[in-house]
């Protein structure tokens, strides 16, 4: 929290949030286009703020695209404002549209969560698939070798997959990237998205980023925007206590 309202206090670090929010995914150069300020500058103030985890990288090829990430500011509303049943601050607001707005051919949700434990147990609780059915509710199912099948299977005994897919890139414990798709959609490619999962060691924590693109649709966007926090905030929750939350979070009723 130290380093949030830190990074917060600057003006121009505001500022460079403001243009993330307002265009989420740009590249240093095109920062650099809406702040006056020399580059190596601009580069520091984003360190201060990547390092706080308001915002978080991805790699395009040679570029580096940079995300606002709405989670330290989610926990200062859960720590401050809820408790208080305020509105929701405007600026969270603005980050949940703009995560969930269409990009092109930028990721469509890019999410980043912090886990005390090691690359090697997060790339197994993604994989593993008696772990996924712990915090997730199915079996992820695969040899994740790169060309291999995946399939999201349910924990009833049926059999049944909701979510398949190939292995596109599987280098543990640091990159995951597998493809993702409806079971009767699986013979349409264009009607399957890209789920990239990448494991940064640090220390005793690990950063986790998971990047979902090509996303068809605002119905998509919407599911994977609320999705994904309460999954990997039970994937979370197992690997630093041993056990899932109480609750399943993705069947508690949105505010």
């Amino acid at each position: 929290m130290d380093k949030v309202f830190k990074a917060l206090a600057d003006d121009t670090r505001r500022r460079l949030l403001d243009r993330l929010r307002e265009q989420n995914g740009q590249t240093l150069g095109e920062l650099c286009e809406r702040i006056d300020m020399a580059r190596q500058s601009v580069t520091q103030h984003l360190g201060v703020l990547e390092a706080a985890g308001l915002v978080t990288t991805v790699r395009r090829g040679r570029e580096k695209l940079h995300y606002l990430n709405p989670v330290p500011l989610h926990e200062i509303q859960e720590r401050w404002i809820d408790r208080f049943e305020r509105p929701r601050l405007s600026a969270l607001a603005a980050v949940k549209r703009q995560a969930e707005e269409a990009m092109n051919d930028k990721p469509d949700f890019v999410y980043v969560t912090y886990i005390a434990g090691t690359a090697e147990k997060v790339w197994d609780a993604l994989t593993d698939a008696e772990l996924t059915a712990a915090y997730w509710g199915h079996h992820n199912v695969s040899d994740w070798k790169e060309g291999s099948r995946w399939e999201h299977v349910r924990t009833d005994g049926s059999g049944v997959a909701d979510v398949v897919g190939r292995v596109v890139e599987s280098d543990r414990p640091n990159r995951l990237v597998v493809t993702w798709a409806a079971p009767d959609e699986e013979g349409r490619a264009d009607r399957h998205s890209r789920v990239t999962f990448d494991v940064r060691p640090y220390e005793d924590i690990v950063r986790l980023t998971v990047t979902h693109e090509d996303l068809n649709d605002e119905v998509e966007r919407s599911g994977i925007a609320s999705g994904w926090p309460a999954v990997l905030s039970n994937l979370k929750s197992l690997l630093e206590t041993g056990g899932t939350l109480p609750q399943a979070p993705w069947e508690m009723p949105a505010r």
